[in-house]
């Protein structure tokens, strides 16, 4: 078995094989020189000091050992020979495959406007990456952030508990537009307002300035030009198809695989940030990035690989720590066509029910972790419950939760 990919999705893969006892090679092959290690800190405790680098390893380099998964750092993977069944590393070397999956995740997107490469332009992916902007966040006063997505909000969020003055810049009419509704976006905003951040909605960017090759601001659409000493871009990200494309198996906007999540090859997989999957809760084709998808697609792929195939229907689940804002949203709410809040919005505690066309779509909560639990566990039921159920509930999860699964909303009402 051959991983290409030691992120989140290549490195459950390994390991579900071996929990799973699949006894055969296993090669996890990555392309940082470290240990694989968790992201989701990287903007957050790891940049603000609360976590160092050894704590970020999903495990030790002796579990490795024991359970014979050979990880093979700083390695580069350059073509794939599907006739021979070989991955072609850049050093010439190939490592034949009975089995291949392709977990090569996805790269932020650029920014394409004059001074973007210079060396205070900086985006947040790597662990490398997080240390040099460790280092240069000490070192600056003002800092912009182009983009109003998770990431750029997070780094937000610690560089004004650092003390910098932070000014976001979206190209949108609000925040996290793609990801939540216009509810928990504008509490989300009032609280980073409250922290000192500034924002600049549907605002576009001209050019980075400079002087002597150091940034000194950001020139916008609307003629603006914001002081800058640092300019950290988080407008999204690429998936990594490229070596999917070259070897010619089927890409559009990532890697397409089926329900079992083979690509067009069948003895080929590919999982996580780079795999456009069918799925059931966006009702479409989609590339999720996010560590429950990563995780529960390489659990599959081993399950697959262990004989107990099954489509992949987990249910899709994100979340986002900003400051004193847990964020966690349950299902794609993308798409909604009505929304019911519940909770305090005031004490900023609360949830948002989202639906389309009576179809519960999940929940988005506000420091209230519980309510993202459950909502995952209704979105699980073979029958999830529609608008009306909710209405007759009074949208109660756990009142749903406790309906018996062949009774209808009015049958458990009347018996209680």
């Amino acid at each position: 078995m051959v991983i290409v990919g030691a992120g989140q999705a290549g490195f459950q893969t390994a390991f579900s094989l071996r929990e799973g006892g699949f006894r055969g090679p296993v090669t996890l092959i990555g392309n940082e020189k470290r240990l694989p290690y968790q992201r989701p800190p990287l903007s957050k405790a790891f940049l603000h000091g609360l976590a160092d680098e050894a704590s970020l390893h999903f495990r030790p380099q002796t579990l490795f050992e024991k359970l014979e998964i050979d990880f093979l750092p700083d390695a580069e993977v350059t073509a794939i020979d599907r006739a021979s069944c070989a991955m072609v590393c850049g050093a010439g070397q190939t490592i034949p495959y009975e089995h291949a999956v392709i977990a090569t995740g996805s790269r932020p997107r650029r920014l394409l406007v004059e001074g973007a490469g210079l060396g205070h332009v900086v985006y947040l992916r790597t662990i490398e990456d997080a240390i040099g902007l460790k280092e240069k966040v000490a070192r600056a006063n003002d800092i912009v952030v182009i983009g109003a997505g998770f990431i750029g909000l997070e780094f937000a969020s610690v560089a004004r508990k650092l003390g910098r003055n932070v000014h976001v810049v979206e190209a949108g009419s609000r925040m996290m537009a793609r990801a939540v509704t216009p509810p928990a976006a504008a509490f989300v905003q009032r609280r980073h307002e409250s922290w000192g951040v500034e924002f600049s909605f549907e605002t576009t960017i001209e050019a980075i300035k400079s002087r002597d090759h150091v940034v000194t601001g950001v020139r916008l659409g609307d003629g603006r030009v914001l002081k800058a000493d640092l300019v950290v871009v988080g407008i999204g990200a690429v998936a990594n198809c490229e070596l999917a494309a070259e070897a010619g198996l089927a890409t559009d906007c990532g890697i397409l695989v089926d329900d079992h999540l083979l690509t067009s090859d069948p003895r080929i997989s590919a999982i996580g940030d780079c795999a456009v999957h069918p799925n059931v809760f966006a009702r479409a084709p989609i590339r999720l990035e996010s560590v429950q998808n990563a995780a529960d697609q390489g659990r599959a792929v081993a399950a697959r690989l262990l004989g107990e195939a099954l489509p992949y229907r987990a249910v899709p689940w994100f979340w986002s720590d900003q400051g004193d804002v847990k964020l966690q949203i349950a299902g794609i709410t993308t798409g909604h066509d009505h929304c019911v809040v519940r909770g305090s919005v005031e004490d900023g505690r609360f949830a948002v029910f989202c639906f389309a066309n009576g179809r519960f779509l999940g929940v988005e909560s506000i420091n209230r972790p519980s309510d993202n639990m459950m909502a995952r566990r209704v979105l699980a039921l073979p029958q999830p419950p529609t608008l009306h159920d909710f209405e007759a509930f009074d949208f109660s999860l756990k009142a749903i939760l406790d309906c018996p699964r062949d009774a209808t909303p009015s049958d458990f009402l009347v018996s209680a």
